[in-house]
């Protein structure tokens, strides 16, 4: 179970709870007097601190107990603690609950909800502790990543981006074809930044284009380049985005809108090097490193005729899948803080707002939000109805939460109690009482 500290001049006191607690499976660790209790607290891994509000003969006023419970939210801000009260001091520990202490008992204490009282505590201190070990292992690893590779300022805080950029930076060096799927605004063309960055063509240029963004007729001369009279309008000769990627890398984004006749011609260029301009016979050779990218269901557009099954697995030697931003929550607000810089902070409720939004336009969207909200708000500080967002409504504070949401806002927080019940628009204590409950 867990480790409970004790702390009580009274010998019998110290007598009877450690008896308790220990035929529940709990260590227990006593102290006498408040020094006692702070050495053991700087010594020892605590999960449940339970103190008396008076250690001095024929002290009644608690001030005691508040000076104690003061030094230790230096030592551990996060430390539950449950306070032994009798009735002349029960406005001193009504005083330390509303300070962040977990709860308050009267002597002699219920035996049975005592128990309950510390089991859900300790629960609670153990899983804070496993998310906090988490989330340091977590960031070591996000900061290696950062200083070992070039990341172009990607900003990220969840699992799954860390483990795609990871899977990047490891192809990246290789020569391998890389497709990147995922919903628009989602950071496809930033992985790909990412990849040209970290590869042995980093110093080459890297040229962008969004098939998608053109007409069918188009998309060729801009790939291959066309000389003058090709085309309607093509008054001179222009190179196309292989010929301006020469040496680099070429992104090509929604490559699933690429016209079957244009994907015949792209699947040549990537076996042999070689492509011709419009209107040209003359074969031009270039050494591109070509990175695809789309939203679309790929096989899909295989099985219905309108994507080529062998420029397919050409392009797909490696498969990277960015995840949206409904995907990977841990991720909004370290984005929405970072879109915001300085100029603007968040209330609680905003937060919540933006966590409960689904994010269909994904990293592109809260972009969108956060810009505007930072026009239209009326100070530095973002409300929640300054986001406009269908779901920017904050939770009531009588609202009831599950032992789930509990532990799923404690998860979100890195296992921060503080921030998890801020989260929830909670107090620390009130957060302590609905687990209890």
């Amino acid at each position: 179970m867990g480790t409970i500290a004790l702390v009580d001049d009274n010998e019998g006191v110290l007598t009877a709870l450690e008896v308790l607690l220990g035929l529940h499976g709990h260590r227990v660790l006593c102290a006498r007097t408040p020094a006692d209790a702070l050495t053991l607290l700087k010594r020892e891994a605590v999960d449940v601190l339970i103190q008396d509000m008076n250690f001095s003969r024929d002290t009644t006023s608690g001030l005691e107990g508040v000076e104690l419970f003061q030094r230790v939210r230096e030592i551990d801000p996060d430390l539950p603690v449950i306070l032994l009260t009798a009735w002349t001091q029960l406005a001193a520990a009504v005083d330390l609950i509303k300070a962040g202490a977990a709860d308050y008992m009267g002597k002699p204490w219920d035996d049975q909800k005592l128990l309950t009282t510390v089991n859900n505590l300790v629960e609670l201190a153990q899983v804070s502790r496993a998310h906090q070990s988490a989330q340091r292992s977590q960031r070591q690893r996000q900061g290696a990543l950062a200083r070992e590779h070039d990341l172009c300022g990607m900003v990220y805080a969840s699992v799954e981006m860390e483990r795609l950029l990871a899977l990047a930076v490891k192809v990246a060096p290789t020569d391998l074809a890389v497709l990147i799927l995922g919903p628009n605004g989602a950071g496809k063309e930033r992985i790909a930044e990412i990849i040209q960055r970290n590869s042995r063509v980093a110093k080459g240029p890297f040229v962008s284009l969004n098939a998608g963004a053109l007409p069918a007729e188009l998309i060729e001369a801009e790939l291959f380049g066309a000389e003058a009279g090709a085309y309607t309008g093509a008054n001179r000769a222009r190179e196309g985005r292989f010929e301006q990627a020469d040496g680099g890398t070429l992104f090509l984004d929604e490559i699933g809108t690429l016209p079957l006749n244009g994907q015949v011609k792209l699947l040549r260029v990537l076996e042999t090097g070689e492509f011709a301009r419009l209107g040209s016979g003359r074969a031009i050779k270039v050494k591109v490193r070509v990175i695809a990218a789309t939203n679309a269901n790929l096989k899909a557009e295989i099985a219905a005729g309108r994507f080529r099954e062998d420029l397919y697995y050409r392009l797909n030697a490696i498969e990277l899948k960015v995840p949206a931003l409904a995907e990977r929550r841990d991720d909004v607000l370290v984005l929405a803080r970072h879109f915001l810089k300085s100029e603007a902070t968040l209330t609680p409720a905003a937060e919540r707002a933006l966590l409960a939004h689904s994010w269909p336009g994904n990293v592109r969207e809260l972009a969108n939000v956060l810009n505007r909200a930072k026009l239209m708000a009326r100070a530095a500080v973002i409300e929640w109805d300054d986001l406009h967002l269908p779901a920017a409504l904050p939770q009531p504070m009588e609202k009831s939460f599950s032992q789930a949401a509990l532990k799923g806002a404690l998860t979100a927080c890195g296992g921060n109690v503080t921030q998890a019940a801020a989260s929830l628009g909670l107090s620390r204590q009130a957060f302590y009482r609905r687990l209890q409950k």
